[in-house]
C-alpha cells in the first residue's frame, strides 16, 4: 500500500480482484489485460459452476470502469467457447460406430428378433456371432455414449457474455484479435466421440474506455505494423510446457497488447496473474504492472519471476 492509501504500483497482490480493484487509484490504469478461467479442466477451476463463474467476470468487468483512465483499454484474453457441466441439458448421444469392435448393428438385432420371436438374447446372440452382452446393448441403447454419470457437457460461445457485461459496466468493445496458438485437447475432450472440432484458438476482446486515445505508430516498427500491428489473425505458439504455472500464455501476447496500446511508463494490470507473464511484458516494455491473483503459489512465482525481470532491466540501463 502507497502513502496515498491505493495500491503501490509494480507489486503482485493477494487476493480477490474484486476486492482489490477497489483499492486502486482511479483511472490509473491504461491497459488491463488478463486471461481469466474458462473451464479447459486446469485444477483452479474445479470450484466454478457456469453462475458463479459469470458473476466472477461480471463483477471483475464491472469493477474495471473506474480504474481505467478515459481512453484506457479493458482487454480479455478467453476462449471463444466455454465447456461445462449442465444437468438441465439433454444428452447429446453418439453412436460410436467406427469404433465399435463388434459391427452388429441395433438394425441387425431387431431384425433377428422379429424373425425369431421366441429367443432370448442367448440364442439372438448364437444366432448372430456376437456376445449375449452386445445383443443388450444393442437393443437398450446403452452402448450409445452420452454420459451415463456426469451431467451433459455444454457449450456457449463466451464473446457475447463478456461485451454484455462489459457494456453494462460502461465500456464500449473497440476491437478484436484472435489468437490461433495450439490445439488445446483438454477442451475438447467429445473430439473423438462427436464432430466438434478441437479448439485451437482464442479471442482477444478489446473494450475501450470513453476519452482520448493515444495513436502512436512509432510504437511499432513498418515491420511489426506489417505483421500484427493491425492484423486481427495472431500466430503465436502455446507455451511448450507449463511446468511452473498450469496456465501460462507465451510471453508474445501480452508483449504485443502492451506495446500497442500503452506508452512508456503506463500501468498496466494483470488481474488474474498467474505466472506474472503480462507483467514481465510491462517490465521488459518499459511500462509499471500491477498484478492480482487469489492463489498464494502464483503470487510467489509472479513475484519471484518480476523481481528477477526487473532486476534484469536495471542492469541493461547501467
Amino acid at each position: 500500500m502507497s502513502a496515498s492509501g491505493y495500491l503501490a504500483p509494480n507489486q503482485i497482490y493477494q487476493g480477490d480482484a474484486r476486492a482489490l480493484l477497489a483499492q486502486l487509484r482511479p483511472e490509473s490504469v491504461s491497459l488491463s489485460f488478463w486471461s481469466p478461467p474458462y473451464f479447459v479442466g486446469k485444477s483452479y477451476e474445479t470450484e466454478l459452476d457456469f453462475p458463479t463463474w459469470s458473476e466472477l467476470l461480471r463483477q471483475t468487468i464491472d469493477g474495471h470502469f473506474v480504474v481505467i483512465a478515459p481512453g484506457g483499454f479493458l482487454a480479455v484474453n478467453i476462449a471463444d467457447i466455454l465447456a461445462f457441466e449442465d444437468p438441465d441439458m439433454p444428452r447429446i448421444q453418439a453412436d460410436n460406430v467406427s469404433a465399435k469392435k463388434v459391427k452388429i448393428t441395433r438394425e441387425q438385432v431387431l431384425a433377428a428378433q422379429q424373425a425369431n420371436p421366441g429367443f432370448d438374447k442367448y440364442r439372438l446372440a448364437a444366432l448372430l456371432g456376437c456376445s449375449e452382452q452386445t445383443i443388450d446393448r444393442r437393443l437398450k441403447n446403452n452402448n450409445v455414449r452420452g454420459g451415463k454419470y456426469t451431467p451433459q457437457t455444454r457449450v456457449q460461445l463466451t464473446a457475447g457474455l463478456v461485451e454484455q457485461w462489459a457494456s453494462e459496466a460502461g465500456f464500449y468493445l473497440y476491437d478484436r484479435r484472435i489468437w490461433v496458438k495450439d490445439p488445446c485437447w483438454e477442451n475438447s475432450r467429445w473430439h473423438s466421440l462427436s464432430y466438434r472440432a478441437v479448439d485451437e484458438f482464442e479471442h482477444i476482446l478489446i473494450f475501450w474506455k470513453p476519452g482520448i486515445t493515444v495513436v502512436n505508430r512509432e510504437r511499432l516498427d513498418a515491420g511489426e505494423w506489417a505483421e500484427w500491428g493491425s492484423r486481427a489473425v495472431w500466430n503465436i505458439p502455446s507455451v511448450r510446457s507449463n511446468s511452473d504455472h498450469e496456465s501460462q500464455f507465451p510471453l508474445e501476447l501480452p508483449r504485443r497488447m502492451v506495446k500497442l496500446l500503452t506508452e512508456a511508463d503506463d500501468l498496466v494490470l494483470d488481474c488474474f496473474v498467474g505466472s506474472g507473464t503480462t507483467a514481465l511484458a510491462a517490465i521488459e516494455q518499459g511500462r509499471q504492472f500491477l498484478g492480482f491473483d487469489l492463489s498464494p503459489n502464483s503470487v510467489k512465482l509472479a513475484t519471484r519471476r518480476t523481481a528477477e525481470a526487473f532486476a534484469a532491466s536495471q542492469l541493461l540501463l547501467l
